[in-house]
């Protein structure tokens, strides 16, 4: 099954502080890392480290963020013959403050990203038209979502938003989604239905439903997550880790989903597999190099069941 990333690539500059600081702080941090990020290219990558083939459509800079974002891509096996250079635009960077219990803030400069485009998407169609599953965030123009959802729509391809960044959805985009991912937060903001347990879950996702997404499953932490689907609808249980560094849990659950349902799992054991697979990168630093590999997240489940 052919997995069809497209979205953001970013370089991760991420800071250890002992905790996030306020609107005019200057804090002294710990140690300090770049790791390779962005919600697209992390989501790539989980989905290619937990056993998908991937190609994935994406805008870097002629620089060396660029030059080694590629060069990652090719070591985790996915397909880059899409990922555009641009001529003017530097590659996307995030810079990233970790604070010691593992919570983040993060700003994004996203550069080429921004220059991701529906022409670029035309150009991507023969990769669209030959994927089962196309998997999509927000850090890249609202309109190229659409048109890679409009291809990938009448193609009868599965498709996966994580609408992250949280931003308001047109109706057009929503009723081609097969599966929308939103955190609490997300939902909140989609629905205006504040999300902070099962119940209001359950409210917020009954009403994405009714703007016309067909299944939801609302990421909830440690809670696990909500899924509303005709084959499913309840908690599925999450995993209690000691978090190191949460920035990539959400684009790990997302490619590790988009792998477990192109294996035809049924959505409830396709949202436990994601599951360990977050569970297991929270528990180290960076984004991508925080994605597990399919054999860490089988013995995970084995380990924890």
């Amino acid at each position: 099954m052919n997995i069809l990333v497209v979205g953001s690539s970013n370089t991760d500059m991420i800071i250890k502080v002992p905790r996030i600081p306020k609107p005019g702080e200057t804090i002294l941090g710990g140690k300090f890392s770049k790791a390779a990020g962005g919600k697209g290219a992390n989501q790539a990558v989980a989905a290619a480290r937990s056993g998908g083939d991937v190609t994935f459509v994406a805008r870097v800079g002629q620089d060396m963020f660029g030059d080694n974002a590629i060069q990652g891509f090719e070591e985790n096996s996915i397909v880059t013959d899409h990922v555009f250079r641009d001529p003017e635009a530097p590659s996307g960077v995030a810079e990233i403050f970790v604070s010691e219990d593992g919570e983040n803030s993060i700003a994004v400069a996203p550069g080429a990203n921004s220059n991701l485009s529906p022409q670029d998407i035309a150009k991507s169609e023969d990769a669209i038209n030959s994927a089962d599953i196309l998997l999509m965030q927000l850090e890249i123009p609202l309109e190229t979502v659409q048109a890679a959802a409009d291809l990938a729509y009448k193609k009868g391809a599965t498709i996966i938003l994580n609408p992250a960044p949280a931003t308001d959805l047109p109706n057009e985009l929503l009723e081609k989604l097969t599966i929308l991912t939103p955190n609490e937060s997300e939902a909140e903001l989609l629905t205006g239905i504040k999300v902070v347990d099962q119940a209001s879950a359950e409210k917020a996702a009954k009403k994405l439903q009714n703007m016309g997404v067909q299944k939801v499953i609302i990421t909830m932490g440690k809670a696990g997550a909500y899924v509303l689907s005709d084959g499913f609808s309840g908690i599925v249980s999450g995993y209690q880790v000691d978090a190191v560094d949460t920035t990539a849990a959400g684009d790990v659950f997302n490619g590790a989903l988009s792998v477990a349902i192109a294996q035809d799992k049924p959505l409830n054991e396709a949202v436990k597999f994601a599951n360990a697979a977050a569970a297991l990168s929270v528990q180290k630093l960076g984004a991508q190099p925080s994605a597990p590999n399919r054999a860490e997240i089988d013995k995970f489940i084995q380990n924890n069941n």
